[in-house]
């Protein structure tokens, strides 16, 4: 039985059961006699777990660089699998349990590493655990635990000790003692972060640490983020949480790149014709900074604030237009400001605010001071600042560039300026068919920024009204009403089928028959039976994860038919 407790990407809390025996993963099977553990023999190994017995090596061992795939080993559940994988792998139904206990071998090539565990978890889902028996070590587990891997073993810490290596988890020191101890009890010490990381769904910025530890980890993280985006961008979350990006491999992650990908859609609403372009603030969402509520002294001052189109430039998300800073990664992200940038970014920025610019204003003012460097040469523009960006003199300066950018031009309607932010931010959160279908001819946006509501009216009469959502910046993304939600549903949007049953409290997995699996954690998720909406509300899971799961919250419900 598989208890998923906590969730950050692919990596998860479990606890797992058998026998009535529980252990908690990620952690690490030891050589010692347990409730679950390996024992060497001189004819080979034997995994004992939670009371059952299975042989890990019989016959002929096959190694993985064989080409020759071993027939796997099944015993009450758990499975044995050698590499190398077979072709076609799939996995038995009464299998909750994987050991591959050759995966030594795979120690020093990322790329085979990447692709046996995608592989291997795709195979498996997300309702079995997997092991890999003498992979891990001090400086990658966390990284394996990202991937994907549930259990390892305690073989490779205790084997590198008793050469006199040192493992510990920024790199691996020659002492020439025996050092198998210090190795095992540095694996414990960083599993223990590995839960505690995972917990607060913050893993990525421990292996983002842990990678330089080796030319292999590093190699390992690349080629991940590279080859593995739409695997690991699948357990991403929409609303996420506070997180650091102090290297430049955060640059790559898959939220950050989901978030890229997403502003490559983006399209500036019909009454914008100045582009502004700001820094960010270390305070998020930007809007409630200090400086940035000094810069809307200067551009909410007259009727031209509907003609102004604001733009943050940062990294790592290169461009953040202002109606979308509330949503996440853009309200959750720290970095250090230094006044350096590396290249990578630089090129980064200027790309994504150079798309933004090439879709034609009348004026680009740049409010960014010392780092005008990044957009420098981009369009003609006018720099507006004096000093600090907040200094009375740089605000002044700001306000007078947009009363001249904006004399002459005809102010726009503040009911429409608020459709159109309402439209982008539907567009970001749900694309751009989505946006179509609910702000249609009858629909409108309502409210304050950011806690703007959409209403739709009844074409024959205009009193009868109802909500169809409403944005809510403690969460970051609108959430839909059952109204709002049937529409999606009956236009062919991502749901979740449920048994007929009446709802009364969060939807768990038990309930769920089959869940789109576009469904992200975080994202607003529908329940249907037959066709008809019986609850919306946040996903606590993805949706493969909602089918192949039976236990756990799949959905926070917010509203249900009664």
């Amino acid at each position: 039985m598989l208890d998923v407790i906590s969730r950050s990407q692919r990596a998860r809390v479990c606890e797992y059961t058998r026998n009535e025996v529980k252990i908690t993963t990620p952690s690490m099977f030891r050589s010692e006699p347990g409730d679950a553990w390996i024992e060497t023999a001189d004819n080979g190994r034997v995994l004992h777990l939670m009371g059952t017995d299975v042989e890990l090596e019989t016959g002929l061992r096959i190694t993985s660089n064989s080409g020759k795939a071993s027939e796997p080993v099944v015993k009450d559940g758990i499975e044995v699998l050698r590499l190398p994988l077979p072709e076609n792998l799939v996995f038995d139904e009464s299998v909750d349990f994987i050991i591959v206990p050759n995966a030594y071998e795979l120690r020093k090539d990322p790329r085979k590493i990447i692709d046996t565990v995608m592989r291997l978890r795709k195979a498996a889902g997300f309702n079995r655990i997997i092991c890999m028996s003498g992979l891990g070590e001090p400086s990658t587990v966390a990284l394996l635990a990202y991937m994907g891997i549930d259990l390892f073993d305690d073989a490779l810490p205790r084997a590198v000790g008793i050469s006199g290596v040192r493992l510990v988890p920024e790199a691996e020191i020659v002492t020439g003692q025996d050092e198998s101890i210090s190795n095992i009890r540095a694996m414990d010490e960083e599993l223990e972060k590995i839960r505690i990381f995972i917990k607060a769904d913050r893993l990525r910025e421990l292996a983002d640490q842990r990678a330089p530890s080796s030319p292999t980890s590093v190699a390992l993280l690349r080629i991940y983020d590279n080859v593995g985006y739409e695997y690991a961008e699948e357990t991403c979350s929409f609303i996420g949480c506070r997180f650091s990006c102090n290297t430049t491999q955060a640059l790559r992650r898959p939220d950050i790149r989901s978030y890229k990908e997403r502003m490559a859609n983006y399209r500036k609403s019909e009454n914008k014709r100045v582009l502004l372009l700001l820094p960010c603030s270390a305070k998020k969402p930007y809007h409630i900074s200090k400086t940035h509520k000094a810069f809307a002294s200067a551009i909410h001052t007259a009727q031209h604030d509907t003609l102004i189109q604001e733009v943050i430039v940062t990294s790592p998300l290169g461009a953040v237009p202002r109606e979308l800073d509330a949503f996440y990664p853009a309200n959750s992200y720290d970095i250090p400001v230094t006044g350096e940038w590396k290249l990578e970014e630089k090129k980064m920025i200027r790309e994504m605010i150079g798309a933004v610019i090439d879709q034609g204003w009348d004026k680009v003012i740049c409010h960014l001071g010392d780092d005008y460097e990044l957009v420098e040469g981009l369009a003609d523009m006018e720099c507006t600042v004096v000093g600090d960006t907040a200094s009375p003199a740089s605000i002044t300066n700001l306000d007078k560039a947009l009363r001249a950018a904006t004399k002459g031009m005809e102010p726009v309607d503040y009911l429409i300026d608020r459709n159109n932010q309402m439209r982008n931010m539907l567009d970001f959160q749900f694309g751009r068919e989505v946006s179509d279908i609910l702000m249609d001819a009858n629909t409108y946006a309502i409210g304050k920024f950011p806690y703007y509501k959409l209403i739709r009216e009844d074409p024959d009469d205009p009193k009868q009204k109802i909500q169809l959502g409403m944005f809510t910046p403690e969460r970051g993304g609108i959430s839909l009403t059952l109204e709002g939600a049937q529409i999606l549903a009956d236009a062919g949007f991502p749901t979740v089928e449920v048994l007929d049953f009446e709802i009364k409290g969060s939807l768990f997995a038990v309930g769920v028959v089959k869940a789109d699996p576009r469904i992200h954690v975080g994202d607003e998720a529908i329940a249907v039976c037959n066709g008809k909406v019986r609850a919306v509300g946040v996903a606590m899971m993805c949706g493969q994860e909602m089918t192949d799961l039976k236990r756990g919250v799949a959905i926070k419900t917010r509203h249900k038919v009664n």
